[in-house]
This record gives structure tokens, C-alpha cells and sequence, in this order.
């Protein structure tokens, strides 16, 4: 059964973190909060973690449709093309916050994911526990929202019926509060254009 963490969003206990970190690091999966729906995730360099995230959604590694979490647009070229300006401070503005970005995928992606990948969607949420999960792991996680079988609510909010549900198939969740039922608001910034993919979470008038 996966370990439940609690972590307070506002102060993230550093000894809890590292505690996850090495989780992390040995190829172990997670369940952590984000500024919207809690997500599943791993190490996006260990490729037996990202098989078994795949296996969780019931998809293959190659079709799946993840996105990456950074801590920062500092190490966003190792992933994506070269982004233009007005793109970089469209950036700058909406994140951290609710939102993925399907931008260029650089070649590192299709390696990660076993496809031929061309667009990567990327987030930076508002969450200081998602970041300095990031940050002190010194590379992104990938994340892929924790879905409820009930057609009611769409999204399991609380971390104890979370751990129920996938505390066979992950090792560890984070505890760090109620989560959201909204996910993110999707955009695509992959043709040089804004197309909103999805309406969730978010002000639309940022952008």
C-alpha cells in the first residue's frame, strides 16, 4: 500500500520532500497536488516509472498525452523548440498558474515518451509543492490527472479516497489538501497561433 504524505501547500516541510524526492529517484510513482486536479507522476528520465503511469491511465506510453510539470521557464528549451517572444511573455504572465501550454516539442520528448512526438504540453502550477518537488529534484515530472470512475464528479478531490483508489498502483500521495475538481485550461501555442483546446480552470483574459 502507497505511503500517504502530508504536505502543507503554503510551508512544504523539506524533510517531507524528501522523502518524496527519494521516491522519485528510485523510479517510484506519485500522486501530488497542483493548482487544479491532483496528478500522477514520476520522473520523466525513468522510463519504467513512466511505462507504469502509462499502465495506470490504460494506455500505452506511446499514445499518451502527458504533460510535463516544471518549477520555472528556465529549463523549458531542454524540452521545447525555441519559443518567440510574444510566446515567451505570454508565458511570462499566465504561469505559474492553471494552465497547460502545448508548445514545439524539442527532440528529447519522443525519446521520453516512444513516439514521435511533436507538441509537449507544459505546466507550472501554482502550487508550491508541485514546484519544489521539481526544483529538488532538478528535473520536471510528468503529470496526468487523477480521473473518478463516477460520472458525477469528474475528478477525486480528496487525498484519502485517492489513496484507497490507487494505493496499490502508486507509492506514494502527497496529502496536501483538497484538491480541485477543475482541470487546467489547455492552449495551443504549437502553430504559432492561441487555440483554447480546452476551457477549465483559469482567466481566459490573461491570454
Amino acid at each position: 500500500m502507497a505511503q500517504l504524505v502530508k504536505i502543507y501547500p503554503e510551508n512544504p516541510n523539506p524533510k517531507a520532500i524528501a522523502q518524496v524526492i527519494k521516491v522519485l529517484q528510485k523510479g517510484g510513482v506519485i500522486v501530488y497536488p497542483t493548482d487544479t486536479v491532483y496528478s500522477i507522476g514520476c520522473d520523466i528520465t525513468q522510463q519504467k516509472a513512466m511505462e507504469r503511469v502509462a499502465r495506470i491511465k490504460g494506455i500505452k506510453l506511446e499514445k499518451a498525452n502527458f504533460s510535463i510539470v516544471f518549477s520555472s521557464l528556465s529549463n523549458l528549451s531542454e524540452y521545447t523548440r525555441q519559443v518567440d517572444t510574444p510566446t515567451y511573455k505570454l508565458l511570462k504572465r499566465a504561469l505559474p498558474g492553471p494552465y497547460t501550454f502545448i508548445l514545439e516539442a524539442s527532440s528529447a520528448v519522443p525519446k521520453l515518451f516512444k513516439n514521435k512526438r511533436k507538441t509537449i504540453g507544459i505546466r507550472i502550477p501554482d502550487n508550491a509543492i508541485a514546484r519544489t518537488l521539481v526544483e529538488e529534484l532538478g528535473k520536471p515530472i510528468v503529470a496526468t490527472s487523477v480521473h473518478d470512475d463516477d460520472e458525477i464528479i469528474e475528478y477525486t478531490t480528496d487525498p484519502e479516497l485517492i489513496l484507497e483508489k490507487y494505493g496499490e498502483q502508486v507509492d506514494l500521495v502527497i496529502d496536501g489538501g483538497m484538491g480541485d475538481n477543475f482541470a487546467s485550461t489547455v492552449i495551443d501555442l504549437s502553430n504559432g497561433e492561441q487555440e483554447i483546446l480546452r476551457e477549465g480552470k483559469g482567466d481566459l483574459s490573461i491570454l
